[in-house]
């Protein structure tokens, strides 16, 4: 007698092996449990920044063109996260380690990090990074 009501479902991807062949694979699903909310996008963008870093390092891209290019975005906007690597270390850290936001908007803006970003002085960046985020300031 065959089970009724029982459904199993399975995820697949399609590989291209070769030219016009394709296989089929079995995806394995994450069960992992998320944490609420999201990541803030200055978060997302540092890890971007440091990302971008190490493909130029690595030669796998030969310049910030480059990037703009993969990344479907332009130039400027390019510079403008690497800018986020001007920051001093400990700052870095800060917007790594950001709250996850359960709801409303994010608790730093990108606009005011740049002008942070735009400092030379990691002493002066400091003093403006604690009047945007005042919270576990370096």
């Amino acid at each position: 007698m065959a089970d009724r009501g029982m459904t199993k479902r399975y995820g697949v991807k399609f590989v291209r092996q070769h030219q016009a062949r394709r296989a089929v694979v079995p995806v394995e699903k994450d069960e992992t449990p998320k944490p609420p909310g999201r990541v803030p996008r200055i978060t997302k963008l540092m890890a971007l920044a440091i990302r971008f870093e190490h493909l130029l390092e690595t030669g796998a891209v030969t310049g910030q063109s480059d990037l703009a290019e993969l990344g479907h975005v332009s130039r400027p906007r390019v510079t403008q996260i690497m800018n986020l690597l001007h920051l001093a270390p400990d700052i870095q850290e800060a917007i790594l380690n950001l709250p996850r936001v359960t709801q409303g908007k994010d608790p730093v803006a990108e606009r005011h990090v740049r002008r942070v970003a735009a400092e030379t002085s990691w002493r002066r960046q400091r003093v403006l990074w604690r009047k945007i985020w005042p919270l576990r300031c370096a």
